[in-house]
């Protein structure tokens, strides 16, 4: 596979550290070489946490340089304009969850909380392509992000790494007393 890009952005206490190891068991399960890192930084007082993960031979770092990630997971609306409009690259794919948890710089009144369809125009730009994922009865808000991968699953985003394999990886990283629950959502995202 020629080098795939995957930036995963949100903001502390979503479950970003989560949705990389899932994504990166399905991505070695598809035989993919991959690196990547985390950024935690102010996770714990609510701020920004990215992950990038970088498939293929070609990668020789683990960060995704900026303008050239070909998928973008992003756990929140402003987060996902900043991710589109920093890292996105020319015919990208922006998966986000459609909601408003507000970071820090805007509870600070530095930046103004967009709606949605400011992620389509910043996306296309670069001629990218956004999937908005908003499901009903989320009872617990940190399963956000099960339901971003289900949606990665339905459209096929990641040479082969499919519904099958991004279950299996989420079985192996979710608690068994939460498993149910988060199986449950992520077919529903998957076929949704």
């Amino acid at each position: 596979m020629s080098a795939f890009n995957i930036y995963m952005s949100g903001v502390g206490g979503q479950g970003i550290g989560m949705l990389a190891e899932v994504l990166s068991r399905a991505c070695l399960d598809a035989g993919h070489r991959l690196m990547g890192c985390d950024t935690h930084g102010l996770a714990q007082r609510g701020g920004i946490v990215v992950s990038h993960l970088r498939l293929g031979d070609e990668s020789l770092t683990p960060r995704v340089p900026q303008g050239e990630a070909n998928l973008i997971i992003a756990l929140e609306r402003l987060e996902a304009v900043r991710a589109a409009d920093e890292m996105l690259a020319d015919g990208g794919t922006v998966v986000y969850y459609d909601t408003s948890y507000q970071p820090i710089h805007v509870r600070m009144g530095e930046t103004e909380y967009p709606p949605s369809a400011r992620v389509e125009e910043v996306a296309s730009r670069r001629g990218g392509r956004v999937e908005r994922v908003a499901l009903d009865g989320i009872d617990d808000p940190r399963m956000q992000n099960v339901a971003l991968l289900g949606r990665v699953a339905a459209l096929g985003a990641i040479e082969g790494v499919d519904r099958a394999r991004l279950a299996k990886a989420l079985e192996g990283s979710i608690p068994a007393a939460a498993l149910e629950k988060n199986m449950e959502l992520f077919g529903r995202a998957a076929d949704g």
